[in-house]
């Protein structure tokens, strides 16, 4: 099969565009605050994951007789081997044991990849599932740059507090705009959750005062997009400010964390 840009297109890259922000910004954040060897490694191993995720899809769901159902295979094939191999680099400079963190990752992660070969990405507990997965691998990532185990789990919940309630706020919203039920009460107390968690990782001395202030300006943007005040905007406008919005938190506990001690 003659793999063309748009083909290729087709059978790697995710239709959920909001699946990148919630993928690599917890990387990203990882990367930038809890540098280390097999850190890069392991974000090599999370990217290969999350690019073979969609050929696996499709090699288990287009029909027998479409000549792409052979191609996504070997994609994910090779894929599966890449990240496979990524991960042994990753012990191989960090330990095995280190590894610790990704087994509270796993069963999201699982349920996630049960929730998509079924072709229900469109349900919620799909989506939180993913987001979860991700969202907990930035304490292996801080693990292998040696931090304690308190603060490498404080830097998932980080990830974790950002990444749940987009979900549930930015579902709520677009439910909202297509005049369809929508959990409001659900993205309030998540958002509300997640700032308390926040608050309380900061009142132990786990994450810099800065983050629960970013957590408190989520919680305003999560009131504002689920409550009558919300503008009427697209998708994908709403797609750009929660992309904007995580990368300047990305970018701001990077610069804290330089001067917080773990």
């Amino acid at each position: 099969m003659n793999l063309t840009p748009p083909v290729l297109k087709f059978l790697l890259l995710p239709k959920e565009h909001g699946s990148w922000s919630l993928a690599f910004e917890p990387v990203g954040l990882a990367l930038l605050v809890a540098p280390s060897g097999a850190g890069v490694a392991l974000a090599a191993g999370v990217a290969t994951g999350f690019f073979t995720r969609r050929p696996l899809k499709l090699a288990c769901t287009l029909p027998a007789a479409d000549p792409r159902r052979a191609t996504a295979g070997g994609l994910a094939v090779a894929g599966a081997l890449l990240a496979s191999a990524a991960l042994l680099l990753c012990a191989i400079l960090g330990g095995w044991r280190e590894l610790w963190p990704l087994l509270l990752a796993a069963p999201f992660g699982a349920a996630f990849l049960w929730f998509d070969l079924r072709n229900e990405m469109r349900e919620a507990e799909a989506e939180l599932a993913g987001s979860i997965a991700f969202a907990l691998t930035p304490a292996a990532f801080a693990i292998f740059a040696g931090w304690p185990p308190a603060p490498a789990l404080a830097l998932a919940g980080l990830a974790l507090a950002r990444s749940v309630p987009t979900v549930l706020v930015v579902r709520t919203y677009l439910r909202l705009g297509k005049g369809q039920p929508a959990g409001v009460v659900a993205s309030l107390i998540g958002g509300s959750l997640a700032l308390l968690l926040v608050a309380a990782l900061g009142w132990a001395q786990l994450v810099p005062p800065a983050a629960v202030a970013l957590s408190l300006v989520f919680w305003l943007r999560g009131c504002w997009l689920v409550t009558s005040f919300r503008p009427v905007w697209t998708a994908r406008r709403v797609g750009l400010l929660e992309a904007v919005l995580g990368a300047l938190q990305v970018g701001l506990l990077a610069v804290v964390y330089a001067g917080f001690p773990v």
